[in-house]
């Protein structure tokens, strides 16, 4: 299950991506644990793990970094039970905002597998409007935490 969205950040584009990259427990809908397992220092090939929770459901993945293009571009792996996700997001300077877009695909294993092929044109609204929530609260997060650290300087 593939899906892409885009939203435009009042920040610059230094600043987004930098709290998406590292603040993702703080400012992700389901995302409640994010931990650097093995930190690399060109980015790619760092791995990490993190515990999402949606409807009460926890589920543990392990992630890997795979792109690094600081500040213009990062895509991730993650290793779940049920399925597999690949996360990329690329962001775009617009003199002072930012433009970031979001690719993701879902890969099901054993009875999820077949549970995507029989159901998924069902959960890809529910996955694009997933998704639209976590970039509108993305944006809220730089735009406030940015807010917060000017006035703290």
């Amino acid at each position: 299950m593939q899906s892409e969205a885009s939203i435009e950040i009042d920040r610059p584009i230094d600043e987004v991506f930098r709290l998406t990259h590292e603040d993702v427990a703080e400012w992700s809908i389901v995302v409640v644990e994010d931990e650097v397992i093995d930190e690399k220092p060109e980015g790619v090939g760092t791995t990490f793990r993190t515990v999402t929770e949606d409807h009460g459901k926890r589920m543990e993945f392990q992630g890997v970094i795979t792109a690094y293009d600081p500040p213009h571009s990062i895509a991730i792996e993650m290793i779940g039970q049920m399925f597999d996700i690949q996360v990329a997001y690329a962001f775009e300077d617009l003199g002072g905002r930012t433009k970031a877009t979001q690719f993701s695909n879902v890969t099901g294993k054993g009875f999820m597998k077949l549970f995507f092929l029989l159901f998924g044109w069902m959960m890809n609204k529910a996955n694009c409007d997933a998704q639209d929530n976590e970039l509108n609260n993305l944006k809220q997060y730089c735009e406030i935490t940015a807010g917060h650290q000017q006035v703290a300087k």
